[in-house]
């Protein structure tokens, strides 16, 4: 059991994503560890966040880098050992973070033992802990289902005789959570991890872990609906109603949320991507208390970045999730840097890295930071031949893959690879990220780094921005204005998306402005208007 604390200390919280393969290696060979990122955490810590997240570290044959689990409760050996978990935990609960780590539920690796035990045959005890299926009579596969990474969303095995779906790698089967015996088998493997002090889970892929058990076909999208794919990728063709999101997955989670209760303080963040309908899913997953304690989707994550997109996006949450609560993102490790993504011609991307922080600090929700972001690193320009991510090595030359986000962190500019290894690095880091490496920001206190401090600080100083309200005011299509309120205090946010300095009208009923303690970038108050340069914003109590 975790110490006594608040229940609630995910709500508003401000977690830091570590992707281990790319943040610190300690044994020259090229790729991150546990012990890297133990000896990292102070950098961590003195960001001000709340929680690190970390990407898997499960043993894995590393075919999609970790997402394909072959053991659910062993360290992979590149990362460490479980001893080197441990420390790792201990030494963050010190400093005062809350550790998260990724469970990826809805598949295994073809290597895990459940998995070679099913494909054996029909009849043997875990036969149907997967999602199999006989073919058509001309041979083909069940239906027309498909796989993100391309391709059909079935593959076919000798042994049985059958197909076997895999929503991801045709290494990556699918688990069958109609079976109550594979739901309960991961659940075990979740309470190993809350057992080693664990103090929360993201959920990969939350809404596919269920299918549907007549194997209907998926029926063609309707064009101009929304994907979360590359248009490069037929799988945005399809409006997936029955490959994933099925009703039966809230039985599943009210099981992980029981679980999770048995143990002090424990949370729950589920990653949902579902074309067109990522809100209602939210809603069902997070309601009642009793499921999910937050959701994030990847409407944040997208190329769009202007203030007319921002406040749809939170606006349907505030509508359509009563009761709810998101974690918002600009970055993460499946798509590109928001610094490259929102980068507009002659901008310079690191007053676009500082003002998208002032952004997301005064969102309502949780936050959760991408390890770089806080450097105002840019995607990376990999040549093929450098890739490792299967995705962007299928989907060559018009889709790039994920890896351009993944390089690894640069921490001294002067050291080779940036001081991540002293071996060759299993992804190049790129030269253009030396000069915005850790040790030339902590001597610049103008630095994105810095701003990235100054910024959680100020978050963590008004309360409203943790946990109050939100409500839209009117302004120009360049101006995104709102107010964070809690009982005793409103809060005016205002933030300027164009290049060019805007003027925003303060309403005669909103009352007098006392300006907050903050860098407020040459905005200015000015009688009734609020005067904001280009890229830029503007925090006031409200009096």
């Amino acid at each position: 059991m975790s110490e006594a604390g608040n229940p609630d200390w995910w709500r508003g919280a401000v977690i830091y994503q570590v992707y281990p393969r790319s943040f610190q290696d300690t044994n020259g060979d090229g790729i991150g560890d546990l012990p890297g990122i133990g000896a990292r955490l102070p950098h961590i810590a003195a960001l001000g966040v709340d929680a690190i997240w970390l990407s898997p570290f499960f043993k894995s044959p590393m075919a999609d880098m970790g997402y394909d689990v072959s053991d659910y409760v062993a360290v992979d050996p590149m990362f460490g050992t479980l001893d080197d978990f441990d420390r790792l935990v201990a030494e963050a609960h010190r400093l005062g973070l809350k550790v998260i780590i990724d469970q990826v539920l809805s598949h295994t690796s073809d290597q895990h033992p459940w998995f070679k035990e099913s494909r054996a045959s029909r009849d043997n005890p875990k036969a149907n802990w997967y999602v199999w299926a006989d073919p058509k009579l001309d041979g083909t596969a069940p239906n027309n289902w498909l796989s993100v990474f391309g391709g059909p969303a079935w593959e076919w095995d000798g042994t049985r005789k059958q197909y076997y779906m895999h929503n991801f790698l045709a290494s990556q089967p699918d688990l069958n959570f109609h079976e109550k015996e594979v739901q309960a088998a991961l659940l075990e493997t979740v309470r190993f991890w809350l057992e080693r002090g664990v103090d929360g889970f993201r959920l990969d892929t939350v809404n596919y872990y269920v299918h549907d058990r007549k194997l209907r076909n998926n029926p063609a999208k309707s064009r101009g609906k929304a994907v979360d794919v590359p248009d490069t990728n037929p799988y945005g063709y399809q409006d997936h109603l029955h490959d994933k999101t099925q009703p039966e997955n809230l039985g599943f989670l009210k099981r992980f949320r029981a679980l999770l209760g048995e143990y002090e303080n424990r949370m729950s963040v589920g990653e949902v991507g579902d074309e067109g309908r990522s809100l209602i899913t939210v809603a069902a997953y997070t309601s009642d208390g009793d499921k999910l304690h937050m959701c994030y989707t990847f409407d944040l994550l997208s190329p769009e970045f202007s203030a007319a997109h921002v406040r749809k996006c939170v606006s349907a949450f505030e509508e359509q999730v009563a009761g709810g609560w998101i974690c918002w993102a600009f970055s993460n490790h499946d798509v590109m840097r928001h610094v490259s993504r929102w980068t507009r011609p002659g901008e310079d991307p690191h007053r676009v890295a500082k003002f998208a922080i002032e952004l997301l600090v005064a969102l309502r929700g949780s936050i959760c930071l991408y390890q770089g972001e806080e450097l105002g690193l840019e995607e990376a320009e990999l040549a093929f031949e450098d890739l490792r991510d299967p995705y962007g090595i299928r989907f060559w030359p018009a889709f790039k893959g994920r890896d351009g986000c993944r390089t690894p962190m640069v921490w001294q500019a002067d050291s080779p690879n940036g001081g991540f290894t002293t071996g060759k690095p299993w992804l190049p880091v790129p030269r253009a990220h030396l000069p915005r490496a850790v040790d030339r920001q902590e001597a610049d206190p103008a630095s994105v780094l810095a701003h990235y401090r100054e910024m959680l600080a100020f978050r963590r100083r008004q309360p409203a921005l943790v946990s109050g309200g939100i409500a839209f005011l009117d302004a120009d299509p360049e101006v995104l204005a709102f107010l964070r309120t809690t009982a005793n205090e409103r809060l005016l946010c205002l933030f300027n998306f164009a290049g060019d300095f805007a003027e925003w009208p303060i309403p005669g009923e909103l009352g007098a402005l006392r300006p907050l303690d903050r860098p407020v970038q040459g905005a200015e108050l000015e009688d009734r208007a609020v005067r904001l340069p280009g890229l830029s914003s503007f925090f006031a109590q409200v009096v």
